[in-house]
């Protein structure tokens, strides 16, 4: 068994706490090879499993000589995805954490505590901050001293396909959330642009779910259009959907800054026929036909406390922009004193789908279609917010926008492990829908002794940790999950 300790910073010392009793508290970094870190080991699960960072580091080159490489593409990819899923947004975290053996066997390093390494780095099985950094960065200049660089629509395309394979091949239907979300700037990042909306220099990302499941994450700038690109993104979501599902109906479905003639357009000219459900921004034309309703809807109100609120559809087409009428939901509510109209277009039938006869013959009836399909799509703004303040996708502080741009997608991959090890390990515990975050916080964050011998790696973890039949139960169902050969 090695007794190799990992290196201290240089300025250490013990540090003291308030007495207890006649007792001194004495606290020092000297314990050896322990790590906070235990539940790592079922996102590595994960991530041999399915092959998701193994997948994602054959979208980069790399140029650097066979016989000098200690880090490969695939270990400097899953270093940095599972130090964003354990909460270490900044490279500089891993100037400390390549000292963690349970993160080195979690990475997928057969030298947990790097003893085979040259004396300069005895003790650090992982890649530093600085290497890390390379791995960013390196698709920015074409010198010889920039070996790793990014293939972009290979990254786009793997996420689109690692995210389409979540979906159940036999879904009868299949809801594609668009979305699109401010990333402000507070430096002079490379396609700053100051948005009036926002009130701050940001970038404008583009993204897409299905449910929990991120397809699409494009970083672009903020002085265009809000559904920019969005046509091309969902002619190749459309088609990866198709792939997986063929007999499933698909719908877009996203707020008004998606309702433009092209999309709408784009989805009706498919064949079969593409559904969609968009916010419509309130207009002067549009407020006017609702009057009647809303003379009804205040009626009510005077009975209701002062808040009510009724429904009409009609069939509505503006004076230029669209090319035909369409079938247009009008919600008439009154907040006490205040109106507050708001609309949809829709191509959905009354009736629904033939699936949806039995349970729900009008599915998509104005109240309906409204309230219980277009109001859920704030599950998708939900996990945009989660892939913010969970995954640090706004840490988009780099010079150049194509360092960002991976950035990003570092963050959404990330998702993509939190998102599988719901689906498949925590299904019907307390966690089973909660945030990346939470689960970080109460099954990740486990306090671990590492012990490495010639014949295995011995991990103790913390006796007090309060979820561990959770943890149990989350082991029992990755165990299944052979390491993908690559």
């Amino acid at each position: 068994m090695s007794t190799s300790s990992p290196q201290l910073p240089t300025d250490f010392q013990p540090l003291l706490f308030n007495t207890l009793g006649s007792r001194q508290v004495v606290t020092d970094f000297s314990a050896g090879h322990l790590s906070s870190d235990g539940g790592m080991l079922l996102l590595r699960q994960i991530d041999e499993g399915l092959g998701i960072s193994r997948s994602l580091a054959g979208c980069f080159r790399d140029l650097r000589s066979p016989l000098l490489i200690e880090h490969s593409l695939r270990e400097l990819v899953a270093q940095r995805l599972l130090g964003l899923a354990a909460g270490y947004e900044d490279l500089n975290d891993h100037n400390l954490l390549r000292l963690d053996p349970l993160f080195a066997v979690a990475v997928g390093k057969e030298d947990p505590l790097g003893t085979g390494r040259a004396p300069q780095d005895q003790g650090k099985a992982l890649a530093s901050a600085s290497t890390l950094n390379r791995l960013e960065l390196g698709n920015n200049k074409n010198t010889r001293c920039h070996k790793i660089s990014a293939n972009h629509e290979a990254i786009k395309d793997t996420l689109l396909r690692m995210g389409v394979r979540c979906l159940p091949k036999h879904s009868q239907e299949v809801i594609i959330d668009l979305d699109a979300s401010d990333d402000p700037l507070h430096g002079q990042q490379e396609g700053r642009f100051f948005h009036g909306y926002y009130g701050c220099y940001c970038y404008l990302p583009l993204f897409a779910f299905v449910g929990s499941v991120p397809l699409w994450a494009e970083l672009r700038t903020s002085e265009g259009d809000a559904a920019r690109g969005a046509v091309e993104a969902l002619q190749k979501i459309v088609a990866a959907v198709r792939k997986r599902c063929p007999k499933a109906q698909i719908i877009v479905r996203a707020d008004s800054g998606f309702c433009r003639e092209e999309i709408m357009a784009w989805c009706e000219a498919q064949q079969p026929k593409v559904y969609y459900c968009l916010g419509l921004a309130r207009n002067s034309r549009l407020r006017d036909l609702l009057d009647d309703k809303f003379a009804r809807v205040r009626e009510m109100a005077i009975l209701c406390g002062g808040v009510a609120r009724g429904f009409t559809e009609f069939q509505y087409q503006t004076k230029k922009s669209w090319t035909l009428s369409r079938r247009v939901i009008g919600k008439a509510e009154v907040l006490g004193d205040k109106d507050n109209p708001r609309f949809i277009v829709t191509n959905l039938a009354v009736e629904g789908f033939a699936y949806d006869q039995q349970q729900s013959p009008d599915r998509f009836c104005a109240q309906k279609c409204y309230e219980d399909f277009y109001c859920a799509r704030g599950n998708m703004e939900n996990q945009i917010k989660q892939q913010y303040l969970d995954l640090d996708a706004d840490r988009t502080s780099t010079h150049w926008m194509a360092s960002n741009q991976l950035r990003l997608w570092f963050s959404a991959f990330a998702l993509l492990l939190f998102q599988r090890l719901r689906a498949l390990a925590l299904h019907g515990t307390e966690l089973a829908n909660a945030t990346a975050g939470t689960i970080r916080q109460r099954l990740l964050k486990i306090g671990a002794m590492v012990t490495v011998s010639t014949r295995r790696v011995y991990i103790r973890l913390a006796s007090a940790f309060p979820l561990q039949n959770v943890f149990a139960q989350a082991h029992r169902a990755l165990a299944e999950l052979a390491p993908e050969e690559g």
